[in-house]
């Protein structure tokens, strides 16, 4: 259905109008919610096994328009097509791997004076808010454990990368019954009506901790339950027997893949000062081969920062850092007058844990590297902060890197990887990088209530 007005998308390379998306009404936001909530009995009476057909078939459709949704994502978010291909595929995979877990229902007790049992049951109508770094993939997160546990869904994407999930709610318009899957695209206060909606029984958001405060504090006057996945300042750790050759490549990527903007990124780089100079010169080595560019002119390996909010965000905080005189090993402040909102990938030397670089989370392709002499000092630098999304720690010994990890407070640790995700295992963030889960079981039982059913079986007076 077409907006009563529009709004327009750029694209973050060139600065230049991609589309105009429809601005969603309040009164279309109401229609939205009501096809959704039409939708959810019948839906939520199907016997799962044909849900989880109709996730297959919305996998299959996926898999048919991956290059044009890539395309669209390549022109609204500024990824190379590559990452914008992978992207797309990673929905399809979770769409189909998500269809095998289980929602079993619970023997409490079962004899002779009485039967209980816990099973879990849809919520109704879920409100599905993604960000822009992964318009498609975060979708993903949240569409797929939803429809599965029998709840339906309405959708609203970031308003600066609005187009690919609106072609694929045209794409399974066909394939599901009317209202399960619903899109709302929209600038201005279309948030804040979704948050503040009397019609939405869940309301899963992806995006910033400050953004998902409001979220919480709005869901709240109805006691909407929230799943937040939130803001990460994400921190690893190099054990001194790493082998810096043959880790600087992947530590390099935990940093800078998708031009550092995904939250589980690795933001803050723990070095033991054994081998400090060693990994720093093979970083600065491989920033200095990386090619930045115009994801629609070429192949490049990093495109630029997302959009221009985003954009400011970074450059605030190297322009901070400039004028403390810390030191640039490469990249830095990007020069005024280029078109699009591009930033090199920049290795900031050591700055103390009191800079806002080392603070706050710059969502962007900057990457700090901070010296370490002592095991207990690195975990507890990497502890400190308001942010525990995800932490890494690497090294020869897996099993001393495993004690050290751990030690780290974060909801997902790994050793010797980063940024593993799978349908099948749950993550989330602690202190203020989140509330609930996401994926895995205990994900798929954040779209649900448990109901105790009760049957007195004797002793009846």
């Amino acid at each position: 259905m077409a907006g009563a007005s529009t709004f327009t998308v750029l694209n973050p390379a060139t600065g230049q109008v991609v589309a105009d998306a429809p601005d969603c009404t309040r009164e279309q936001l109401d229609e939205a919610v009501a096809a959704a909530r039409d939708a959810f009995p019948n839906w939520a009476a199907l016997d799962v096994a044909e849900r989880r057909r109709f996730l297959a078939a919305m996998a299959d459709a996926v898999d048919v328009h991956t290059p044009e949704l890539a395309d669209l994502i390549v022109k609204e978010q500024g990824k190379p097509r590559p990452v914008a291909v992978a992207e797309v595929a990673g929905l399809s995979f979770w769409l189909r791997e998500t269809c095998g877990l289980e929602l079993t229902e619970t023997v409490n007790q079962d004899d002779a004076e009485r039967l209980s049992v816990t099973r879990h049951l849809p919520l109704g109508v879920v409100a599905a808010i993604t960000p822009w770094n992964y318009p498609i993939g975060q979708a993903s997160f949240k569409i797929a454990p939803a429809l599965l546990a029998g709840n339906t869904v309405v959708l609203k994407p970031s308003a600066f990368t609005p187009l690919a999930n609106l072609r694929l709610g045209e794409i399974w318009r066909d394939l599901l019954p009317a209202g399960v899957v619903n899109v709302v695209t929209g600038s201005g206060g279309l948030g804040s009506w979704v948050t503040g909606h009397p019609g939405f029984d869940k309301i899963s958001f992806t995006g910033s901790t400050q953004t998902g405060r409001r979220v919480m504090a709005s869901a709240a006057q109805r006691l909407t339950p929230v799943t937040l996945e939130l803001g990460g300042n994400d921190a690893a750790i190099v054990l001194p027997d790493a082998d810096v050759k043959e880790l600087a490549p992947q530590l390099f990527w935990a940093a800078f893949a998708n031009s550092g903007q995904i939250c589980l990124a690795t933001k803050r780089l723990y070095i033991h000062e054994d081998i400090y100079d060693d990994l720093a010169g093979e970083l600065v080595r491989l920033a200095e081969q990386v090619r930045v560019g115009d994801p629609s002119a070429g192949e490049v390996d990093m495109g630029p920062v997302s959009n221009l909010r985003q954009y400011e965000t970074v450059v605030s905080l190297l322009w901070d850092c400039q004028e403390q005189d810390y030191r640039f090993l490469t990249g830095g402040v990007p020069e005024d007058g280029t078109a699009g909102y591009f930033v090199a990938p920049t290795l900031v030397d050591n700055p103390p844990e009191s800079s806002r670089i080392v603070r706050e989370e710059q969502f962007g392709p900057v990457l700090l590297l901070l010296k370490y002499r002592d095991i207990d000092d690195a975990v507890a630098r990497a502890n400190a902060g308001e942010y525990a999304l995800g932490a890494s720690v690497w090294g020869a010994d897996a099993q001393a890197a495993q004690q050290v990890a751990a030690r780290l407070d974060a909801g997902t640790v790994w050793v010797n990887e980063v940024m593993h995700l799978h349908p099948r295992v749950p993550f989330g963030g602690r202190k203020q990088s989140g509330l609930g889960v996401e994926s895995g079981l205990a994900g798929l039982l954040e779209f649900t209530e448990a109901q105790t059913l009760t049957v007195r079986r004797s002793g009846w007076q």
